[in-house]
Formats: structure tokens, sequence, C-alpha cells
């Protein structure tokens, strides 16, 4: 490789995909902090050749502008999550595609477009208004759960997990029997690097062999989900599974694999990514009693308290690109059929954006973070993610009197979808 392309020494390249770097949040941030200083776009290669080399884009400003660029940027030569050659040749060899699932995430123009139409209405603010009611059912339930645990708990699998794991399954026509089953699931395709959440043992388990179980998680997904939209066509009703089941794209009803694609992404991304933040804003107050005591007394503060849980959790922790030509990024010369990298993480904590990007703010504005994407790919599902966690906490505020950490967070070993695994938390109740 010619010496004037900037390349990450083996360690750091092992460093920034490797899923115990981001289970230790701190040390990747200081080397997140190191790149955008000294090599803010940089190449990563592989010294087993286990996967192909892709560049590494750590600044804020780089990240939101391959955002908003689908023409020279696309999301479907290669894998838009990072993935090993053997992976892809793995996903080929059963589903003739590299991505094992087909969804709004891996296309580009002109199907993009087409497939994103036919929620989004169902995703905008005007549409969710009608489902307050329900969530805020849900989100009382989820509370007195909590309440009935006493005064101390771990707040990720008794609150932050189930609670919007209900909201989409609902959404999805899913019953509540089968809830622990998508979980599960999903928990297999992006907790897959962490033995606590895949529950497979994989930790134990070669790169072949964790890609079968992915792939037996999504080939269930799309099994179940088969069924729910025969239902949906024979019986339609308000909900986004009926939409997605009788949907049409030129006239014609989706194929089996794009509508099951559609249904795994709306499940699967529409309640991991809500968790993590959600345990991510948990987290900061039970840190900051007075930011907590603030928030208590004026729910105008919801908002900024729910951004910046966002921002600072960065669920979503990177998405892959492909260049459609040449061009230049940061200085440097991007070849066409180049590999890219966005990483959120790096991107949401660049002080070049964000003033103390470490500390959590409530107030802090602007706060026009990353975690969503941008340009056509920014996030179906950002205005119901909003819409939860603003009525979860309005609840918990209005029945927790002091909170408190009872314990260490350990956050998911995972490059693709992160966040808290574990969150022991004290609190006394109010009267």
């Amino acid at each position: 490789m010619a010496s004037n392309i900037p390349t990450l020494s083996p360690e750091m390249g092992t460093a920034v995909i490797d899923p115990d770097s981001y289970a230790e949040w701190n040390g990747l941030l200081d080397t997140f902090d190191w790149l955008r200083d000294n090599m803010p776009v940089a190449k990563v290669v592989a010294e087993d050749d286990s996967f192909d080399p892709f560049w590494l884009i750590t600044r804020y400003e780089d990240v939101m502008r391959i955002s908003k660029d689908n023409k020279t940027f696309l999301n479907n030569p290669r894998p838009v999550v990072l993935s090993t050659k053997d992976m892809i040749e793995f996903s080929k060899s059963i589903t003739g595609s590299k991505m094992l699932v087909d969804s709004l995430v891996v296309f580009d123009a002109p199907v993009h477009p087409k497939y994103r139409r036919l929620t989004q209405d169902w995703f905008m603010p005007k549409n969710l208004r009608l489902l307050e009611a329900e969530i805020e059912a849900l989100a009382k339930k989820t509370v007195d759960r909590l309440v009935d645990a006493g005064t101390e708990a771990d707040f990720v699998p008794l609150v932050s997990a189930p609670y919007p794991l209900h909201v989409v399954m609902q959404i999805l026509g899913v019953p509540e029997e089968d809830e622990q089953r998508m979980l599960f699931l999903t928990q297999q395709m992006f907790g897959g690097q962490d033995e606590d959440l895949s529950g497979t043992g994989m930790k134990d388990m070669t790169p072949e062999q964790i890609t079968q179980v992915v792939a037996g998680a999504v080939a269930e997904f799309e099994r179940y989900f088969a069924a729910i939209a025969a239902d949906r066509r024979a019986n339609p009703t308000d909900d986004v599974a009926s939409v997605i089941a009788n949907a049409e794209v030129d006239g014609e009803p989706l194929n089996d694999r794009d509508m099951a694609g559609y249904y795994i992404i709306v499940a699967s991304a529409g309640h991991d990514t809500t968790s993590a933040s959600t345990a991510g804003a948990m987290m900061a107050l039970a840190q900051d009693p007075e930011q907590f005591a603030r928030v208590k007394a004026d729910r105008d503060l919801l908002p900024g308290i729910v951004e910046e849980a966002i921002r600072w959790t960065t669920p979503v922790q990177h998405f892959m690109r492909t260049a459609a030509e040449d061009t230049e990024i940061g200085g440097q010369q991007i070849k066409k059929d180049d590999w890219l990298m966005m990483n959120y993480v790096a991107a949401n904590h660049d002080p070049a954006q964000f003033e103390d990007p470490r500390k959590f703010d409530a107030a802090r504005s602007p706060n026009r973070h990353a975690a969503f994407g941008a340009g056509a790919h920014q996030c179906l599902g950002l205005h119901l993610a909003r819409l939860e966690m603003r009525i979860l906490f309005n609840e918990l505020l209005d029945r927790i009197e002091t909170l408190e950490l009872a314990g260490e967070p350990k956050r998911a070993r995972s490059t693709f979808v992160g966040g808290l695994k574990s969150l022991p938390i004290k609190y006394t109740l109010s009267d």
C-alpha cells in the first residue's frame, strides 16, 4: 500500500472494530479523539485479510457529508455493516445476496425511495399521535414493574429493553406472548458478539458459527412474519404490519424476501436502539442528581434529555458506504469502489461540533447529532423513538423521587448496535 495513504497500525485498527472496545467506552472515545486530531480519514487493513480494507471516517462534518450524498456514496455494492469475507460468502450462498437481510438500509435509489414511501406517512408525528394513549398505557405498565421491584433494580432488563419492544410489537401486530421470542432473535442478530445478550454461547464460537446463528435468526424472523403478512392480507387492520403486507411497488406486491426484510428492519431496529438510548438517559440522570431534580421539576426539559441521550449513547455505532466514483474526503483521495465506515460514535463526540462532548447536557443547543443519520436514509423511526422516550420518562419522573447508581453499568460488546446491557439503580418512590 502506498506510503502516503494514512493507515492505522494493526493495534489501532483492531481497537476501532473490536466489540470489546465498544464495551470499554472511555478508552474507545480516547482512541477516536486521537484519530480525529491526527488521522481523521484513515485506512483500516485486516492483518489476516479477514475483511476488505476500508476508510474509517471519524469527523462529524465528514460523516454528515457522506450521509447526505447518496449519489456518491452507495449502500448496496458492499454490505452496509462491517462484514468479514467469510460472512459475505456465507450470505451469498444462502440468500444470493451479500446481505442476509434486504431492507431499507441496503437499498439505493431508485428502489429506496419507493420502499421508504410505503410506510413514511405511518411513522410521521401526525399519525403517531393516534398511538399516544396506547404508548402511555405501556409506559405506565412498565413503570409499575419498576415500582413493584422495590427500591433497587437493573433498569435494562426490567424497563429499557421490554418497553420499546412492547411498543414496536404492538405496531407490528405481534401478540405479547411472542415478544420474548422477538427479543431473543433480535439479540442474536445485533447482540451476537455479546454472550450475555445472545444467549447462545457465542463467546466460544468461530466467526463462521456466529454467522450461522445470525442467519438462523433471520430465517426464523422470515418464517414468523410470513404468517403475519398472510393474516394481514386476509384481515387488514390499521397497523404497520397491514401496510407492509398489502404494499405494492411499481404495481406489484412486495416479493417474500423484501417483505420479510421490511418487517425485520421495523421489528429489530425499532426497539434495540430506543432501549439503548433510554438506558443511557437513565444512567446520566442517576449520575447527576441535580439534573434529575431539574427535569423532574420542569418537564419542558424532557425533549433535551431525550435528544442528548440519543447523541451521548449513539446506539447505531456505524454504517458502511461504497464510493460510486473517485472523490475526496478530508484531504484524502477516495477511489471508486472504496469501502468507508461512518463511525457515528466518533462523529457524535467531535468537539468541533459538540462542546465538551463527553458531558451529558440536557440543555445542549443546537444538538444536531448524527445518531439518526441524515439525507435519504435518515432513520424512519426517529419520531417514534423520541415519542416513546418522552412518554416513558414523564411517567418515571412522576413516580420516582430520587435516583442513583447501585453498581457499575455495563455496555454490550458490539461494533454495530450497542448500549448498556446492565444498569443497576437505587431509587425512592414519590408519595
